[in-house]
């Protein structure tokens, strides 16, 4: 059981590794935006809401409880607050406990989507807990949103 989860931590840590060395490239050019959910999520070229009116930034997303082999959705509204089109992206980082993402996983619907300037759009969260889930009885973890410059 070791040995089989040693390899996808590693591959996990140069996926992170990657991840945070772009997103520090890009925030010299980018605009950032923090939203706690249980932890932080970063809105890097865009800014999450929970109407399309665009009101109410998102400041927390609490998943509440969680069955083993349930899920649970939000939606929030991405705006492109740039001159630019963006390309949307999602990812995760700072797990707690750090072994949670092999129980829990994050999807959303508009991972890749082309966002052009000043536009909304709504977008659906998922979050899937495993079925044969152990150890953990709360969890925490950094969302990552971010619009990259598309070209």
């Amino acid at each position: 059981m070791i040995l089989q989860r040693i390899p996808r931590e590693i591959i996990f840590m140069v996926v992170l590794l990657a991840i945070v060395v772009s997103t520090t490239a890009l925030s010299l050019l980018i605009a950032n935006h923090t939203i706690p959910n249980m932890g932080n999520v970063k809105a890097v070229g865009v800014e999450v809401y929970w109407e399309y009116t665009c009101e109410t930034n998102v400041t927390s997303i609490d998943w509440g409880y969680l069955e083993p082999g349930g899920t649970k959705n939000v939606t929030v509204y991405i705006r492109n607050n740039g001159n630019v089109p963006v390309m949307l992206a999602m990812s995760t980082d700072n797990w707690n406990p750090s072994f949670a993402f092999t129980y829990i996983s994050v999807s959303w619907n508009r991972q890749n989507y082309v966002l052009a300037p000043n536009a909304v759009i709504e977008t659906y969260i998922s979050l899937s807990v495993a079925s044969n889930i152990t150890d953990i009885t709360s969890f925490s973890f950094d969302l990552i949103i971010t619009g990259t410059e598309y070209i």
